[in-house]
């Protein structure tokens, strides 16, 4: 089996969080969701386990992060600006939020963060590794 990465992330509204995550270009996997979890596929090796409360007790018995805290930040990578823009308004029409943080532009990297409905958070990023400006020696 090839190395892949699976984030699990509680969710208070399973359908609205799924309804989310089909909205900003993931996919559902019907394999691995049921009516307490669900399976989303960004590519081949990236999935996001939308976990209801009760499922998530399953694993753990942490507090749940206060609302407005953020204690990790994921980053999705796109092939252009303008993905990163069209995410960004997905994220809003689907019940997210848009820009949760400003956007930041430096001119070979553009990204712009988003929220799911719970409160995870998103960097949308575009980058041009050979367009970065030479690391100065220290």
């Amino acid at each position: 089996m090839s190395k892949m990465i699976f984030v699990s992330l509680p969710v208070a509204d399973l359908k609205a969080a799924t309804a989310f995550y089909q909205g900003i270009g993931f996919t559902q996997n019907p394999q691995f969701s049921d009516e307490n979890s669900a399976c989303m596929v960004w590519s081949e090796a990236i999935y996001v386990m939308l976990l209801s409360h009760a499922k998530w007790r399953t694993f753990t018995q942490r507090p749940f992060p206060a609302a407005g805290s953020a204690g990790h930040m994921l980053s999705l990578s796109m092939e252009s600006r303008a993905a990163v823009d069209a995410i960004n308004a997905a994220a809003a029409a689907h019940g997210g939020q848009a820009d949760a943080n400003p956007p930041e532009d430096y001119g070979f990297m553009f990204t712009r963060d988003i929220a799911d409905p719970d409160g995870n958070l998103w960097a949308v990023f575009w980058m041009d590794a050979s367009a970065m400006p030479p690391k100065e020696a220290a």
